[in-house]
């Protein structure tokens, strides 16, 4: 199963920010299949303030498979989520998590994160998250 590694990881393990998520992915790079969302891609690049900073960090992720994440399906299938979550009396604060997730779930991708937006979607739907 490959893994999808969100942005809460990829920011820390860019910044040298040492957390058992990052220790995590240190040791599959190379080891495990690894691959990125393109929303993910976006949320990480974004961050960057210095030009060759950020030219790093995009050549260092453009190695890895890129996924496109959102389609009328996922989309879809993203709202059924945040609705069903909703119902069971959770509030996903950030859009982009629930489509993240929906994404793994249909997927069957694990997913390395540092967010408790995901929780519920482990908890309820199914969401396989690699445990640190």
């Amino acid at each position: 199963m490959a893994l999808l590694v969100d942005s809460s990881v990829w920011i820390d393990y860019f910044n040298g920010i040492i957390t058992p998520q990052t220790d995590y992915l240190d040791k599959v790079l190379g080891q495990s299949p690894v691959v990125l969302g393109d929303l993910i891609l976006v949320e990480v690049l974004q961050g960057f303030r210095s030009q060759p900073d950020f030219e790093a960090a995009r050549d260092a992720l453009l190695r890895f498979p890129i996924l496109e994440m959102v389609g009328v399906e996922i989309a879809l299938k993203g709202a059924e989520n945040y609705r069903a979550l909703r119902t069971l009396g959770y509030t996903v604060s950030k859009t982009i998590d629930c489509i993240i997730a929906t994404f793994c779930i249909e997927n069957k991708l694990e997913l390395l994160h540092a967010d408790r937006d995901f929780e519920p979607f482990e908890a309820n739907l199914g969401l396989v998250a690699v445990m640190t």
